[in-house]
Parts: structure tokens; sequence; C-alpha cells
């Protein structure tokens, strides 16, 4: 990756998340750590394998659709086990810190070269605090930067812990309105806010990334909160405004969710606008992809 953070990254991505943002591009991420399944309906042969393997019945070919009963569905992965085409997939594997480092060695001389290293990032890395904190002091050994992408939701005594093996951290920030961040992702804002702060106090080096949802965030009350706080991070190298992208659509179908914000579309002269608001707060700031 070379959007993860600086130089050429590898980015490890890992399941689970306390969030639910209505505009998730890793929705397979919020259903906990564990492997789900997913189903892409372009490869089914229907041959029917999957039939008498799934235990709970939630495997369904008839005369009138190939379905899957998602409520059904316990995630087992006895039916990808046995399907010949792929078209039943689990989303998510297990591996050892051991397993990841193998990975992350082959790319050292990118890292070396353009000033790279690892980012974790997901989901919420911080839902598996041992795993990530395990992984970052392996990297820290073997003089590997490291990144945290965060949306900051998180217990800051397991936070602190982690960031003495982090490098720089990548801090989502979705809405100032607690309340709308709740409607939006499930949870209040609080505790984010208060572990953006103390990152700062910290002296981490941060770099925003703030998604921008026409219609959920981008009112010019909440724009004008956000640049008010971040004009008093001291710590906060860069901000990174993310325009709204549907593409993430086609990941909702295939774990058999709707996604609710087709359509949705930024203007470039919203975005410069924007732009120009939050580089105001004398921060590096760029729209991001």
């Amino acid at each position: 990756s070379t959007e993860d953070g600086p130089g050429i990254r590898t980015t490890v991505f890992m399941k689970g998340c306390p969030l639910k943002c209505l505009w998730c591009h890793s929705p397979q991420s919020q259903g906990g750590v564990l492997p789900s399944l997913a189903y892409y309906d372009n490869r089914c042969i229907y041959c029917g394998a999957c039939l008498s393997e799934c235990p709970e019945g939630a495997q369904v070919i008839s005369d009138e659709a190939r379905q899957i009963l998602w409520d059904k569905c316990i995630h087992c992965g006895r039916c990808a086990e046995v399907c010949p085409s792929s078209a039943l997939h689990m989303v998510g594997e297990w591996m050892t810190v051991d397993q990841v480092m193998d990975v992350v060695r082959r790319d050292t001389i990118y890292y070396e070269k353009s000033g790279g290293g690892i980012t974790f990032s997901g989901g919420e890395p911080t839902a598996q605090p041992r795993f990530l904190t395990a992984c970052a002091e392996q990297c820290r050994d073997e003089m590997i930067h490291t990144t945290l992408d965060t949306c900051g939701f998180v217990e800051w005594s397991v936070l602190k812990e982690i960031l003495c093996c982090i490098d720089l951290v990548l801090f989502d920030l979705k809405h100032m309105n607690s309340g709308e961040h709740k409607r939006f992702t499930g949870v209040h804002n609080d505790v984010i806010l208060e572990n953006l702060r103390r990152i700062d106090q910290y002296e981490k080096p941060i770099w925003l990334r703030i998604p921008l949802i026409p219609g959920y965030n981008d009112s010019e009350e909440n724009i004008a909160q956000f640049a008010e706080t971040i004009q008093h991070l001291n710590s906060v190298k860069k901000i990174s405004i993310l325009p709204c992208n549907t593409a993430a659509g086609a990941a909702y179908r295939l774990i058999g969710r709707e996604y609710n914000l087709e359509g949705l579309e930024y203007s470039n002269k919203r975005e410069q606008e924007i732009l120009r608001i939050f580089a105001a707060t004398g921060k590096k700031t760029e729209i991001g992809r």
C-alpha cells in the first residue's frame, strides 16, 4: 500500500470493530474477529455440494432462486470447504505473529528505500490488542516502521500500551456531535475524542483521516467543529479528507447485507471548499482516496 502511511507499506487488516459506521468499507469486519462467510454469486455453478454440508439448512437452491438464509448461517465454513468454484468463501484467516512477520519481511527492501513499513488496519486492530502489540513489538525489534490505523474507540490503558510500539497513528474522525456519532456509528464519541487528545499529549505523530459523507457529517457546523478541534492538536501532522466512495456496496452484497448509501456523490467544488477550511488550521491537508 501507498495510502496507509509514509512510503511503501504492508497493511495488515485485522477483523473485528466496535463501530458499525453506515459508510463502512469493510462490513465483514463488523461481525467480530472470527472468520465469516461471503458469497460470490457470479462464481456459483449450482452444484449443490453445500446443501448437505450446512448443519443449519441455510443454503438453498431451488427452481426459483439460489439463496443463503443469512439469519440461519452460523459461519462454520463447512460449505466453503466443499465449494468447488469458491463461490462460498471464508473472510479472515487465523495467523500467528510469526506468519505475519514472514510476510512483512519479504518487503523490507521497499520499506528501507521508501521510508515505509507496516500498517495495522482493519476493522479495528485494537480489538485484538494482545496480537497487535506482539506484532508491533516484533517490528520495533527489527527496526520496521509501525503505523496504527484506529477509530480510537478503545480503553486508554489498552491503547497506551500499544502506542509504546507505534511510530505513527492514523486516527479516524467521524463526527463531532456525540449523539449524531452514535446514530451513524453505533457509539458515542466521548472516548474517541479523549483518546485523540491523549495521543496528542503523548506526542505521537498523528495523521487525521476524515470521511466526508454527504448529508451525514458534512454540515457547516460539523466541519467548523472539526477544524476548531484540529487547530489545537500539536501532534497532527496531516489531514486527509476522504470523500464518500460507494464502491463498498459490493462488499455488503457478499455478506447478505443491504447498503443504504448507494448513489451518494461528492462534488469537487464542495471538496475544495472543505479543503480550504482544514488548510486554514495550518496543518498539511489533502484529498485522499
